[in-house]
């Protein structure tokens, strides 16, 4: 009996207006193989695929005999009716907005990328002056951070000032199942901490030292003079006899102060302990420093991996910085993806790109010409390119770099539509000015910290479908007196 032949790979229609079909046969060229299935792409005579309809779509749609399967560009929206006639049987859908993601949503993503996501640097969140707040607001705070990524969330108390309630405080956290370290110089502060459940001291040495042999938990060591390595070898000496666990800080200096040299003292202990745990601090330069935050977060992260410093402390206290505890997250998956796969740390992590996009697409002045030849409707499309807001309907192609002046000459008197058009404007706006794309009813892209938007007609659409189950209740008429019955 001869064995049962492999069945055929199934056959699957794109359909795509003309402006993506080069990009959409690349990604299909390299993941149809991948898939085990054959692709065909369907190009409608329409520039930008995201503006078309189901129902106009099945009027230049022909797919042909033995298709298994089709898949509508992500911003085709509406009743899948129309197509399904021309496909009786056929499965239908509707595939990602970003036909980059076609490979995910095949569940093929890039090979690259199979295990993409590991990494070995642990993340302490200091919550700064934790003394300060109410039990309260310190549970919420280190709650944020561990949710952030934080692996420890650590106490940072006030020199001078001992904390009556930091047991009770560490008990709290560790209650909530949190990982604590007290951050202090206070022996009797930092042992009552150590008795409730925290498991890092930071920091130690000449002057604490011998106490850290009660203790029985890891601690960091630090210079006894900031700016040198001055007793570093003393304590490290000290601890090791004492069988007290440790991992060195040798303090990184904010520029200005001291940053070059501190980045050779961290190359320095490694090189005289090179199996030694390292910490580093990065708030000195994320904390003091005029710029936003990620990407100093991300290159600190770089040195430390190549280097193996194995924990970062971060804080997250002035406004530019105050998502490091994230950053950190996405930054260390990255560089030990880089380090470990030896690939550049390049089109990898798009969620910390947050101020410009990795690619901004163009669809150019020929493009949108022709797209506005096509319109029918008088619906205004806006998009933004060359340094000038672009506004396109069946009657109209008008163009400016200012948006007040472009909605005079659009004439819109519609409240609502004016509100709606205005606010798409600032966005076009707002991505000419930082090289972003920008697209009609999407949120601009921030990284990981986008947040979505529902455009007006969905808006619309869950409003209607809301009123339908319930309607309004009808407005009361006023008694004689004037006033609500």
């Amino acid at each position: 009996m001869s064995p049962n032949p492999e069945p055929s790979p199934a056959r699957i229609l794109f359909v795509t207006g003309r402006l993506a079909e080069f990009a959409l046969r690349q990604v299909l060229d390299e993941l149809a193989p991948r898939a085990g299935f054959v692709a065909e792409v369907a190009v409608m005579p329409i520039t930008v695929a995201a503006l078309m309809t189901p129902k106009w779509a099945a009027r230049h749609l022909d797919p042909p005999p033995g298709i298994d399967r089709i898949i509508l560009p992500g911003h085709c929206r509406g009743d899948l009716a129309p197509i399904q006639e021309k496909a009786p049987g056929v499965p239908i859908e509707v595939g990602p907005q970003d036909l980059r993601d076609l490979p995910r949503y095949f569940g093929k993503a890039d090979a690259r990328m199979a295990d993409y996501g590991g990494y070995d640097i642990e993340i302490l969140a200091e919550i700064n002056l934790a003394p300060r707040l109410s039990r309260a607001e310190l549970l919420d705070q280190a709650g944020d951070f561990a949710a952030q990524g934080a692996d420890v969330i650590d106490l940072g108390c006030e020199p001078g000032e001992p904390w009556a309630e930091v047991g009770d405080a560490v008990r709290a956290m560790r209650d909530l199942g949190l990982r604590v370290s007290i951050d202090s110089f206070d022996p009797d502060e930092v042992a009552r901490a150590v008795a409730a459940g925290a498991e890092l001291v930071l920091s130690v040495n000449a002057g604490n030292r011998d106490a850290a042999r009660d203790w029985g938990v890891e601690v960091v060591v630090l210079p006894d003079r900031p700016g040198t390595l001055d007793g570093l070898d003393a304590t490290i000496e000290a601890l090791g006899a004492s069988g007290v666990p440790f991992r060195v800080d040798p303090i990184l200096e904010p520029i200005g102060f001291g940053f070059a040299a501190s980045l050779g003292r961290y190359l320095e202990v490694r090189r005289r302990y090179p199996e030694a745990p390292l910490m580093m601090g990065v708030g000195n330069l994320t904390e003091l420093t005029d710029v936003d935050s990620a990407g100093v977060n991300t290159m600190l992260l770089g040195f430390c991996q190549e280097l193996q410093i194995r924990s970062v402390l971060t804080t997250a206290v002035i406004n530019w910085a105050k998502s490091s505890v994230r950053e950190l997250d996405l930054a260390r998956r990255l560089v030990h993806h880089a380090v470990t796969k030896r690939v550049l740390p390049k089109h990898v992590e798009r969620r910390l790109v947050m101020l410009r996009d990795p690619k901004v697409p163009r669809f150019g002045a020929e493009n949108l010409a022709e797209l506005q030849r096509r319109i029918r409707d008088p619906n205004w499309r806006i998009f933004a390119e060359d340094g000038k807001i672009h506004a396109l309907n069946n009657a109209c192609f008008l163009s400016d770099a200012d948006p007040f002046v472009l909605f005079d000459r659009m004439g819109v008197v519609d409240p609502s539509h004016a509100f709606y058009l205005g606010y798409e404007m600032m966005k076009a706006g707002t991505a000419l000015t930082l090289s972003k794309a920008y697209r009609q009813d999407q949120a601009l892209e921030w990284g990981f910290l986008t947040e979505a938007e529902v455009s007006h007609r969905g808006r619309r659409r869950t409003a209607s479908a809301r009123e339908a189950q319930d309607p309004p209740t009808p407005a009361a008429r006023p008694n004689e007196e004037g006033d609500p019955a």
